[in-house]
């Protein structure tokens, strides 16, 4: 009886060792990221209709994005401009958030909330004026950085954050009439991004488009490899890590000009994660069947990684 007494206390010391060392790491986790949610947040603006500068459904985004950003943000504020196009004066709106205000690094997290109004991809040319869906190409990019809003109030990352969801990238029809809203962004970095009077200065930004695809496959992106590739490195191994390998596939694929060029022309080393491999893309079936709250999560899930293993020095 003795012998096992004398064993009892260290079985138990060894017990309590091991629950308080396999606590630890939940504890430290960040919050999860809710695919389902975002699938909501995503649903709810396609449901707003067509999302272009002078459609009904842009002023009500202008209000839904704001009031999805405030309970969550330290600051919450509209960057508004106006554009000329083919004789048209369009009323644009960047939406711009920011957390942990007192961070001395900052991360930029950016995606276009604007929809095509032109289903350009369509074979049928009548068909071609419709005003697209935009379920992934614009809906995803936002209800993902919607929902890590969410996620960054329930616990604060180390750095800064800010998240721009830019007005103006898809209205076209050609690339002179695009990215408006990056493009006017990054020209006005001392009004656009500052924090207590003072300008930011971003040590990288993340581009979200098209991550909604059920079918999800994101490659490395040629732009981004040359202006950022320690970055490119950096998203991509934390999804190694979280297991998604398999959609995040490190090899480069496509050369694509989008929101991240005018913020790397402006000197901020940005990268874009896409699927540019989305056969609705620019069409009427850019619907939000071909979406998935899983495709949401799996960009969610390595985007939160990446921030929440930041240091602020």
């Amino acid at each position: 009886m003795s012998h096992i007494k004398s064993i009892r206390p260290i079985a138990l010391s060894l017990f309590t060792l091991l629950v308080i060392s396999g606590c630890s790491p939940a504890a430290d986790a960040p919050p999860a990221f809710d695919g389902t949610r975002a699938y909501d947040m995503l649903k709810k603006q396609v449901d707003f209709g067509p999302r272009y500068p002078g459609a009904p459904g842009h002023d009500l985004m202008v209000e839904y994005m704001q009031a999805q950003l405030k309970p969550y943000a330290d600051g919450v504020s509209v960057q508004e401009f106006a554009r000329g196009v083919r004789n048209k004066r369009l009323v644009l709106h960047n939406i711009i958030a920011h957390f942990n205000p007192s961070a001395k690094k900052w991360v930029l997290l950016a995606a276009h909330w604007d929809s095509r109004p032109t289903a350009d991809q369509e074979v049928n040319l009548l068909k071609q004026k419709t005003p697209i869906p935009g379920a992934n190409d614009g809906a995803s990019g936002v209800a993902a950085l919607l929902e890590l809003a969410r996620v960054f109030a329930k616990q604060k990352p180390d750095v800064g954050v800010f998240i721009v969801l830019f007005d103006g990238e898809d209205y076209g029809p050609g690339e002179s009439d695009m990215y408006l809203g990056a493009k006017y962004f990054a020209a006005n970095l001392d009004t656009g991004a500052v924090v207590n009077g003072k300008q930011v200065k971003f040590e990288y930004g993340i581009l979200l488009d098209m991550i909604g695809d059920k079918n999800l496959n994101i490659y490395q992106e040629t732009a981004s490899l040359k202006a950022a590739p320690d970055i490119v490195k950096k998203v991509w191994s934390a999804a190694d890590k979280l297991g998604y390998k398999d959609v995040f596939i490190p090899e480069a694929k496509y050369s694509i000009t989008d929101d991240h060029i005018p913020l790397i022309k402006a000197g901020i080393k940005c990268i874009n994660v896409i699927d540019f491999d989305y056969g609705p893309w620019h069409t009427l079936d850019d619907t939000v069947d071909k979406c998935s709250p899983k495709s949401l999560k799996t960009v969610g899930d390595v985007i939160s990684r990446v921030i929440y293993q930041e240091k602020s020095s």
